[in-house]
């Protein structure tokens, strides 16, 4: 079971930013940038093109939702988005806010307290359509 299977069921604590029966998104607690979110198809599966076509366009579309609600919340030039996912055998679509290239390099890394965390949490949560 992975991190983020954890995570889903609740056995990790997380700042849940959107749900529905197939996908979830939450804050990366180690953000290239405030308001770097995941999002992650419920049902593990390690690659991103191992998903069945239908799971892999229904979380683009998730992920686009969320991207939307980033962009309302956080200023930013744009919403970055890579998938990577050597990290965690589950697969992840990474949402970054970015100001400038290095926000989506994985090498710098924003430090952020508990009521920041939630309070973009609840922001984007409620741009959330």
């Amino acid at each position: 079971m992975s991190i983020f299977t954890k995570i889903i069921n609740g056995e990790i604590p997380s700042y849940k930013i959107a749900e529905d029966d197939t996908y979830f998104a939450f804050l990366d607690i180690n953000p290239n940038a405030k308001g770097h979110t995941l999002v992650v198809p419920k049902r593990e599966e390690n690659k991103l093109f191992d998903l069945q076509k239908d799971e892999y366009l229904g979380l683009m579309d998730f992920s686009y939702r969320v991207a939307k609600a980033i962009e309302k919340t956080i200023p930013c030039k744009r919403v970055g988005m890579s998938v990577i996912g050597l990290e965690v055998p589950h697969v992840h679509v990474h949402l970054i806010p970015l100001n400038e290239m290095a926000d989506i390099q994985f090498s710098k890394k924003e430090k952020l307290t508990n009521e920041e965390f939630v309070a973009l949490a609840e922001g984007i949560a409620g741009n959330f359509i």
